[in-house]
């Protein structure tokens, strides 16, 4: 007689979750000035005929008070503020606050020629993007003993 119940197959109640380490992967490679309070800015990009250009959804923003664009390090970030603006007996569904948006620029973008331009809620950035300069280079690997020898 065993005294361990009988194995049954598992059964989910609820559907799959994703990973927990794959969760606090992608938590952990968040960039340390990404605030929690924020929003997110949706963005469309796509590289055509040598232009990078990225679309930005900002509706009721000033982009001249209310929107900053900065590049460094071949990656660009949005931010922009909306302030909620209070009246009585109004009720609003609207998101408020900070928004930013960090996005990689492609290889080869000239981030000293950057144009931005604002209509009607949608901030569009373009910048022209050439040939990567510079070419992919192979590296040679020398087998070596365990002694760290050189062998032919």
């Amino acid at each position: 007689m065993s005294i361990l119940s009988p194995r049954r197959p598992h059964q989910a109640l609820l559907p799959s979750l994703p990973d927990w380490s794959d969760l606090m992967a992608r938590f952990e490679a968040m960039p340390p000035w990404t605030s929690l309070e924020g929003h997110m800015i949706r963005v469309e990009e796509h590289l055509d005929k040598g232009r990078y250009t990225l679309r930005a959804e900002l509706p009721g923003v000033d982009p001249a008070k209310d929107v900053d664009i900065s590049v460094r390090d071949g990656q660009m970030t949005i931010k922009a503020e909306r302030t909620e603006q209070h009246k009585e007996g109004a009720r609003s569904e609207f998101h408020y606050g900070s928004f930013f948006r960090s996005m990689p620029l492609p290889p080869g973008a000239k981030e000293d020629d950057i144009d931005a331009t604002y209509t009607d809620g949608i901030l569009t950035v373009t910048m022209p993007v050439t040939e990567s300069p510079t070419p992919e280079k192979h590296v040679e690997i020398t087998k070596t003993t365990p002694t760290g020898e050189k062998t032919t």
